[in-house]
């Protein structure tokens, strides 16, 4: 017997239960399944400890959808992103940039929070929802629609008929590849490894990328951690790199992270398990098909740099919510999903392309190309309009 659901989103991560969030507020019937329960504690194993930062244009969306309230008493304000290259001899800093979101607003760059709080607060919130039902321990197995429907079949053997399907099930999306989308990907040959540090010299809500060879390590706010300042780090190395250093002990990985955080914030102590994922920039040749929506890293993956991952998949959302909003009964038709793409792939394409230029740029190991690096960013930072409409569109402005 099928089960009837206006929505039906495959993938219970921070996009998914977001996606949840968004159109149960909107008033549809949703039910969010994904096959592996969130794990909502900090220390439990396998927490995702990488964190999110919801740039400005998120505070919206995410108020719309009863989510901010839950957040805010978390998060930490980003209130500049500081720039700096250690790419000569010795690691230490040799030039050092602000870009500081009192140029561009009144308001922060953005907020940042825990991946396993967001989870935590996200699924508190669905069940606040009596339109909303969030499944954990249950995936999406096959796909099947026609024009008027989706059906669904779940893990489980049951089968669900929906409007829309909102596919926000990860770079290996199986509602994606059931509709036969295609993507395009680029390997780096990188990996990142995610967690958290306490230090001795406050962050003063500042995010800290620094550049040296084999890809950034950022410093990202977070609130205090038993009573001393706390950032989370995501550090990119090449593959073989980062797994060395992910086996080595505590004290020798300290030392090592001490050298390539250059000492900003004092001395770093490892404050949480220590987790490693791979580097891609992808795409999907289409964001829709028939009855389906790719959101998030099932339509679009890129390297963690100035926070655009999460904020693209809320681009997308947002893009979704508009065009169900202004017509709520074409829900999931083949005009309001052509125009879901045409909304969105452009600008995907393009941000995409933009940080895999970064990402090469902040790889880069000859010292001639690491002095061009550090030559481009001083003269983006030099010219003050230059600088401006990059932060704006950083935010997401167009243009």
């Amino acid at each position: 017997m099928a089960h009837d659901f206006d929505i039906l989103v495959s993938g219970g991560g921070v996009a998914g239960l977001t996606a949840a969030a968004i159109f149960g507020t909107a008033g549809f019937s949703v039910l969010c399944v994904d096959p592996t329960p969130p794990i909502m504690e900090r220390d439990a194993d396998g927490a995702d400890l990488r964190t999110t930062a919801f740039l400005q244009p998120a505070q919206e969306l995410l108020d719309f959808a009863g989510l901010w309230e839950r957040l805010a008493p978390h998060a930490a304000e980003l209130q500049i992103m500081r720039i700096v290259d250690a790419g000569g001899e010795q690691p230490e800093p040799r030039i050092t940039k602000d870009f500081n979101a009192s140029d561009i607003s009144e308001r922060p760059f953005g907020w940042n929070l825990p991946n396993w709080l967001l989870r935590r607060e996200m699924v508190a919130r669905l069940n606040e929802l009596e339109n909303v039902t969030f499944r954990p321990g249950t995936g999406t197995r096959a796909l099947f629609t026609r024009e008027n429907e989706a059906r669904v079949t779940l893990s489980d053997g049951e089968v669900i008929r929906a409007k829309l399907v909102i596919a926000a099930d990860g770079r290996n999306s199986p509602m994606r590849a059931a509709a036969g989308i295609p993507v395009n990907t680029r390997r780096y040959g990188q990996k990142a490894l995610a967690f958290a540090v306490t230090h001795s010299i406050p962050h003063q809500n500042i995010s800290t990328e620094i550049h040296r060879s084999g890809g950034p390590f950022t410093l990202v706010p977070l609130p205090d951690h038993q009573g001393l300042p706390s950032s989370a780090v995501v550090w990119m190395e090449r593959g073989p790199e980062a797994e060395r250093l992910r086996a080595l002990d505590k004290a020798d990985f300290e030392a090592e992270m001490n050298t390539r955080s250059c000492l900003l914030y004092g001395p770093l102590t490892l404050a949480s398990n220590r987790t490693i994922w791979p580097i891609i920039n992808q795409v999907a040749e289409r964001m829709s098909g028939e009855r389906l929506a790719l959101v998030a890293e099932a339509a679009h993956v890129v390297p963690p740099i100035g926070a655009q991952g999460l904020n693209m998949s809320l681009g997308d959302m947002r893009a979704l919510l508009d065009l169900v909003q202004a017509a709520p009964e074409r829900l999931g038709g083949r005009q309001m999903l052509d125009a879901y793409h045409k909304a969105r792939h452009l600008e995907v394409r393009t941000r995409a392309a933009g940080i895999d230029i970064l990402n090469r740029a902040s790889m880069m190991e000859a010292q001639p190309l690491r002095d061009l690096r550090a030559a481009g960013l001083n003269a983006i930072y030099s010219l003050a309009p230059v600088r401006k409409t990059m932060m704006r569109l950083g935010l997401g402005a167009r243009g």
